[in-house]
This record gives C-alpha cells, structure tokens and sequence, in this order.
C-alpha cells in the first residue's frame, strides 16, 4: 500500500531498509537546496567546514561584515541542528508517531520561505541575501541532524566530506589482496569489505549529485519555483505519520 509506504519513511520503530530509504531521499533534497542555494546567494551552506574555514580567513584579513555572515550561518546551522533534537526528543517523551517527521515538516515549510525569499532578492540583495543564507543553514541543520539521530550516526545527507572518506575507505577494502591468508573466519587480520555500507554509500553520494543537478537545472530554468516540488517531497515523507498523531489525538 502506498500509505503503508510512506509511512515506514519516518515511524518510530526503524529498519536499515527504512533508513536507506530515507537518507536517499533527503540527499537528494539536500543536493538539489544546496546546489539552488549557491545559484541564488553564491554560497553552499551544507557543510561547515568552508564556512568556518572562510571565517577564519575573514578574521585574519580583517574582513570584519563577511566575518560575520560566516558566524551566522554557522550559529543558523547550530540552531538547526538543535530545533530537530529538541522537536525528535519533545517528540518521544510524548509518544508521537511524528517524533521524526516533524523536522521534515518544518524543513518543508522553510523551503517554501526560501522561495519567497528569492522573490524579493534582487530588489533587496542587502536584506535578503543575509536571511536567505541563515535560512538554508538551518534547514541543513535541521536535516543531517534529524537523520544522524534516525540512523545512529550511520547517514549524513548535508555533506559530502565524511561520507567521500567513508566511500573511499570500503573501497580500499574492497580491492585490497590478502594474500595467501587462510580462512577469513580464523584469520584476526582478514580485510573484508562492507559491501552493504560501500552500496549504502555510493547511492547516498550518487542521490545528492543527482539532487545537485535537478536543484541546479531547476533554478535556471524556474527560478525559486523549483523549491515547490522539494517541499512536497518532504511533506509526501512527513504528513502520514503526522495524520496518524492527528487523527489518534482526535479518537
């Protein structure tokens, strides 16, 4: 059924089918908002690694205006990251079905603000630039972390970096020759490779290129329209299980 599929995307109780799932979905969504993002403010705001890296630069330039919209975006992602713990563990202590699906909602809703937003960017770059850039911070906040407390830590969406390392890895496993070694079961120092995870891995990578492209190809050709279809993705992930909550509250 596909209310029964959708459903499984964020119930409580997880499997690794529904968390693969899952973090393949918001990698693509991830991909698309960010690559969007850059094509509308000039600036990826998926990982932080550059936005602090670049805060460092500013600091040591004296550069003290784009000093601080990298402390913004930094403190937005920050705050991001903290709404989705408190709304997943507001959530549980209640019982809600929608523990998880709740930060998809409001990851819904922000998206929608960004495409407004962008409506007004180039009459008031000064104002809206600068919200726009703190908005999809915290939606990518938001995102990596509800899907890292999802998954245990096992899914990143956002970024790219640790789950490349992670790839790369696997992939030395995978091709590295043991040898003459005997049975793999008796042998402490037998290299395997995770096959599942490597799988696991490369469509989360190849999902959030994929994204990047539809996000990239989207705002050149509709413009800040193109967040409408991302939206419902998430909203299509979110809304069961939040019925369900409404409707039990209701009987």
């Amino acid at each position: 059924m596909p209310i029964q599929y959708l459903r499984g995307f964020t119930m409580p109780e997880r499997t690794d089918e529904a968390n693969r799932r899952l973090g393949r979905s918001l990698a693509f969504v991830a991909g698309a908002a960010n690559a969007g993002g850059f094509l509308a403010v000039g600036q990826y705001t998926s990982h932080m690694s550059g936005i602090v890296s670049s805060l460092a630069d500013n600091l040591a330039l004296g550069s003290i205006a784009a000093a601080a919209t990298c402390i913004t975006s930094l403190l937005s992602f920050l705050c991001g990251a903290a709404t989705s713990a408190i709304l997943i563990n507001w959530g549980r202590r209640r019982s809600l079905t929608s523990l998880y699906a709740m930060p998809l909602m409001l990851e819904a809703m922000l998206l929608v603000c960004f495409g407004l937003l962008g409506s007004n960017l180039e009459l008031h770059r000064v104002l809206f630039v600068p919200a726009t850039v703190a908005l999809l911070c915290f939606v990518m906040g938001l995102q990596n972390a509800m899907i890292t407390k999802i998954s245990k830590a096992e899914i990143r969406t956002t970024h790219m970096t640790g789950l490349v390392t992670d790839l790369g890895i696997e992939l030395g496993r995978l091709f590295y020759w043991n040898g003459a070694r005997g049975d793999a079961a008796l042998d402490p120092l037998f290299v395997r490779c995770d096959r599942q995870r490597l799988a696991l891995l490369a469509s989360l990578l190849a999902a959030f290129t994929c994204g990047g492209l539809a996000g990239a190809i989207g705002f050149k050709h509709l413009g800040f329209v193109s967040t409408v279809p991302l939206a419902t993705v998430l909203l299509a992930l979110a809304a069961v299980p939040l019925m369900d909550d409404v409707l039990g509250q209701r009987c």
